[in-house]
């Protein structure tokens, strides 16, 4: 049998592994959603750290890696580590979340706690620049802008960041219907969405049903997805024509929303500049 080629790059192995990514086993699928959600932090740690992370044997790592045409983890380590890492990232994101978490647990409870959640947000804030890129932006604004409607979901946490994302582009100019569920009517709320409209799809794990189902009916009725949230395997992000991936910060088990309202705004303002734009190309 001829072994498969290891991806050449680290895009790459992104593309691939989500392509293959359902017909993994159980435990492959807890590597590749590290693998996807933490390349720096796969690029490195040690095996056993990273294992212990994913929770799985080392051996799976090595068994998973090889499955992808890898000679073993190492290299599969080194096509990330090469191809994501800048010159100024020798420390992870996760790795500076789990320091900070641990100079705030030598705190007492209440002792400078505005400033725990001030340099939490920071930290998140700074790695939302890093997960999503100047493409993935653009490809968000341009879904916005061809949408003949815009319905936007989004549950429990993630209901801030859908009711500012529908408040906004309303404002803009489009044509927005917010998903509120009120009534449990949240599946007839989208029953017009069609093939020239877009669903926008705002769930963090452990994902609302409500947003997930509503994300089928859309992928159904052929209309565009994108989708914020926390995972690139998430349930609302595999079927997305664009996924948006965004940590917000956690302290003292409180998880925060600045990271993803900053996303939401920026996404919003993106559509309003680029609308600006197009007006004044109009107007020659």
């Amino acid at each position: 049998m001829t072994k498969m080629k290891p991806p050449a790059t680290a895009e790459e192995f992104r593309t691939v592994l989500l392509e293959r990514y359902d017909s993994l086993s159980k435990r492959l699928k807890q590597v590749a959603r590290y693998v996807l959600d933490e390349p720096n932090e796969l690029a490195l740690e040690t095996l056993g750290v990273i294992a212990e992370r994913c929770g799985v044997q080392p051996s799976a790592i090595v068994r998973f890696a090889q499955s992808f045409g890898f000679s073993g983890a190492s290299q599969m380590q080194r096509l990330f580590r090469d191809g994501l890492l800048s010159a100024n990232a020798a420390i992870g994101y996760g790795e500076r979340v789990r320091r900070f978490s641990d100079s705030v647990s030598k705190t007492a409870a209440g002792d400078g706690l505005l400033s725990e959640f001030v340099d939490g947000n920071i930290l998140a804030l700074r790695n939302l620049s890093e997960t999503v890129s100047e493409q993935d932006m653009r490809a968000a604004v341009d879904l916005i802008a061809n949408a003949e409607v815009i319905h936007v979901a989004g549950f429990r946490r993630a209901f801030p960041i859908s009711a500012y994302l529908a408040y906004s582009l309303q404002q803009l100019g489009k044509h927005v219907q917010f998903i509120d569920g009120v009534g449990g009517l949240a599946r007839p709320q989208l029953s017009t969405i069609g093939p020239k409209d877009l669903l926008i799809a705002v769930s963090f794990h452990p994902y609302a049903p409500e947003t997930v189902d509503l994300v089928d009916v859309a992928s159904r009725n052929k209309a565009k997805i994108l989708s914020i949230s926390d995972s690139r395997v998430s349930p609302i992000s595999k079927p997305a024509d664009v996924a948006l991936q965004v940590h917000d910060s956690e302290v003292r088990n409180f998880r925060s929303l600045a990271a993803s309202m900053c996303l939401a705004q920026a996404v919003a303002i993106g559509f309003a500049f680029e609308t600006e734009k197009e007006h004044g190309r109009r107007k020659k």
